[in-house]
Protein backbone atom coordinates (compact mmCIF):
# COMPACT_ATOMS: atom_id res chain seq x y z
CA UNK A 1 0.00 0.00 0.00
CA UNK A 2 1.24 2.99 -1.06
CA UNK A 3 1.28 5.44 2.71
CA UNK A 4 1.72 8.48 1.08
CA UNK A 5 -1.65 8.86 -0.65
CA UNK A 6 -3.26 7.41 1.87
CA UNK A 7 -5.81 9.70 4.39
CA UNK A 8 -5.91 9.65 7.76
CA UNK A 9 -8.95 9.56 9.42
CA UNK A 10 -9.32 11.21 12.79
CA UNK A 11 -11.91 9.35 14.71
CA UNK A 12 -11.49 11.44 18.38
CA UNK A 13 -14.61 13.47 17.15
CA UNK A 14 -16.92 10.25 16.19
CA UNK A 15 -20.53 10.40 17.35
CA UNK A 16 -21.80 6.66 17.00
CA UNK A 17 -25.36 8.39 18.58
CA UNK A 18 -24.97 10.96 15.89
CA UNK A 19 -23.61 8.27 12.98
CA UNK A 20 -26.09 5.99 14.39
CA UNK A 21 -29.28 8.82 13.60
CA UNK A 22 -28.16 9.29 10.39
CA UNK A 23 -28.64 5.72 9.66
CA UNK A 24 -31.84 5.79 10.39
CA UNK A 25 -32.60 9.01 8.35
CA UNK A 26 -30.92 7.73 5.35
CA UNK A 27 -32.15 3.97 5.53
CA UNK A 28 -29.92 1.80 2.94
CA UNK A 29 -29.09 -0.72 5.89
CA UNK A 30 -25.45 0.16 5.16
CA UNK A 31 -24.67 -1.09 8.34
CA UNK A 32 -24.61 -4.72 7.00
CA UNK A 33 -22.23 -3.85 4.47
CA UNK A 34 -19.30 -6.47 4.80
CA UNK A 35 -16.74 -4.34 2.59
CA UNK A 36 -16.70 -7.28 -0.78
CA UNK A 37 -16.26 -4.18 -2.86
CA UNK A 38 -18.58 -5.01 -5.47
CA UNK A 39 -20.57 -2.10 -5.24
CA UNK A 40 -17.38 0.00 -6.58
CA UNK A 41 -16.45 -2.87 -9.01
CA UNK A 42 -20.10 -2.62 -10.36
CA UNK A 43 -19.91 1.32 -10.56
CA UNK A 44 -18.82 2.70 -14.46
CA UNK A 45 -18.59 5.66 -12.48
CA UNK A 46 -15.77 5.00 -10.39
CA UNK A 47 -13.93 3.32 -13.62
CA UNK A 48 -13.65 6.88 -15.03
CA UNK A 49 -14.02 9.04 -12.16
CA UNK A 50 -11.62 7.69 -8.56
CA UNK A 51 -13.05 9.76 -6.92
CA UNK A 52 -16.68 7.96 -7.08
CA UNK A 53 -16.30 4.95 -4.66
CA UNK A 54 -19.25 3.51 -2.83
CA UNK A 55 -17.54 1.71 -0.76
CA UNK A 56 -15.49 4.81 0.19
CA UNK A 57 -18.49 7.11 0.86
CA UNK A 58 -20.22 3.84 2.51
CA UNK A 59 -17.34 3.40 5.29
CA UNK A 60 -17.04 7.19 5.55
CA UNK A 61 -20.63 7.45 7.11
CA UNK A 62 -20.08 4.58 9.08
CA UNK A 63 -17.18 6.28 10.75
CA UNK A 64 -19.54 9.15 11.16
CA UNK A 65 -17.26 11.61 8.55
CA UNK A 66 -20.88 12.96 7.96
CA UNK A 67 -19.81 16.58 6.55
CA UNK A 68 -16.93 15.63 4.46
CA UNK A 69 -19.29 13.41 2.08
CA UNK A 70 -22.30 16.02 2.42
CA UNK A 71 -19.44 18.49 1.24
CA UNK A 72 -18.16 16.65 -1.05
CA UNK A 73 -18.48 16.91 -5.12
CA UNK A 74 -17.73 12.94 -5.24
CA UNK A 75 -21.59 12.26 -3.96
CA UNK A 76 -22.66 14.05 -7.08
CA UNK A 77 -20.94 11.64 -9.41
CA UNK A 78 -23.51 8.99 -8.52
CA UNK A 79 -25.26 8.06 -12.10
CA UNK A 80 -28.20 5.85 -9.88
CA UNK A 81 -27.73 3.66 -12.84
CA UNK A 82 -28.59 0.60 -9.54
CA UNK A 83 -25.80 -1.40 -10.78
CA UNK A 84 -23.91 -1.36 -7.07
CA UNK A 85 -27.03 -1.96 -5.72
CA UNK A 86 -28.61 -4.53 -8.11
CA UNK A 87 -25.25 -6.63 -7.35
CA UNK A 88 -24.95 -5.95 -3.86
CA UNK A 89 -24.76 -9.54 -2.17
CA UNK A 90 -26.38 -7.93 1.56
CA UNK A 91 -29.14 -6.54 -1.00
CA UNK A 92 -28.63 -2.66 0.74
CA UNK A 93 -29.97 -0.24 -1.39
CA UNK A 94 -27.10 2.00 -2.42
CA UNK A 95 -28.36 4.03 -5.15
CA UNK A 96 -31.03 4.71 -2.39
CA UNK A 97 -28.94 5.72 -0.21
CA UNK A 98 -26.65 7.71 -2.55
CA UNK A 99 -30.17 9.74 -3.19
CA UNK A 100 -30.70 10.14 0.18
CA UNK A 101 -27.28 11.54 0.92
CA UNK A 102 -27.39 13.94 -1.97
CA UNK A 103 -31.13 14.87 -0.68
CA UNK A 104 -29.48 15.72 2.66
CA UNK A 105 -26.72 17.71 1.13
CA UNK A 106 -29.08 19.90 -0.53
CA UNK A 107 -31.28 20.84 2.51
CA UNK A 108 -27.61 21.09 4.44
CA UNK A 109 -26.55 23.63 1.53
CA UNK A 110 -23.93 21.74 0.44
CA UNK A 111 -25.62 21.16 -3.58
CA UNK A 112 -23.80 22.19 -6.53
CA UNK A 113 -24.13 25.33 -8.50
CA UNK A 114 -25.68 23.13 -11.71
CA UNK A 115 -28.19 21.37 -8.70
CA UNK A 116 -29.04 24.97 -7.82
CA UNK A 117 -29.76 26.51 -11.17
CA UNK A 118 -32.02 23.29 -12.14
CA UNK A 119 -33.90 23.50 -8.85
CA UNK A 120 -34.31 27.52 -9.75
CA UNK A 121 -35.89 26.64 -13.00
CA UNK A 122 -38.05 23.84 -12.13
CA UNK A 123 -39.38 25.85 -9.15
CA UNK A 124 -39.91 28.71 -11.28
CA UNK A 125 -41.18 27.44 -14.97
CA UNK A 126 -42.72 23.76 -13.24
CA UNK A 127 -40.22 21.75 -15.30
CA UNK A 128 -36.56 21.85 -16.36
CA UNK A 129 -37.03 22.83 -19.83
CA UNK A 130 -39.70 25.28 -20.24
CA UNK A 131 -42.23 25.13 -22.96
CA UNK A 132 -43.48 27.43 -25.39
CA UNK A 133 -45.16 28.48 -28.59
CA UNK A 134 -42.35 27.61 -30.61
CA UNK A 135 -41.82 24.10 -28.90
CA UNK A 136 -45.38 23.19 -29.95
CA UNK A 137 -45.05 24.84 -33.45
CA UNK A 138 -41.94 22.21 -33.59
CA UNK A 139 -44.75 19.56 -31.66
CA UNK A 140 -47.58 20.06 -34.63
CA UNK A 141 -45.30 19.98 -37.70
CA UNK A 142 -44.03 16.63 -36.62
CA UNK A 143 -47.60 15.67 -36.15
CA UNK A 144 -47.25 15.94 -31.98
CA UNK A 145 -50.18 17.17 -29.98
CA UNK A 146 -49.39 20.23 -28.30
CA UNK A 147 -48.19 20.20 -24.50
CA UNK A 148 -49.02 23.00 -22.02
CA UNK A 149 -47.04 25.81 -21.59
CA UNK A 150 -47.23 26.49 -18.33
CA UNK A 151 -46.92 23.31 -15.16
CA UNK A 152 -48.70 25.30 -12.52
CA UNK A 153 -49.06 22.15 -10.07
CA UNK A 154 -45.26 21.47 -9.64
CA UNK A 155 -44.96 25.34 -8.94
CA UNK A 156 -47.41 24.82 -6.30
CA UNK A 157 -45.88 21.13 -4.52
CA UNK A 158 -42.63 23.53 -4.51
CA UNK A 159 -44.12 26.16 -3.03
Amino acid sequence: MNTESAEIIDLESYDREKTKELLGQLGGDVSSCFMCRTCTASCPISVVDSRFNPLRIIRMILYGLIDEVLSSDFVWLCSSCYSCQERCPQGIRITDFMTNLKNMAVQQGYSPAGVKAQMDIIRDAGRIYPLDDFDNKKRAKAGLPSLPTSCDVVKKLLE
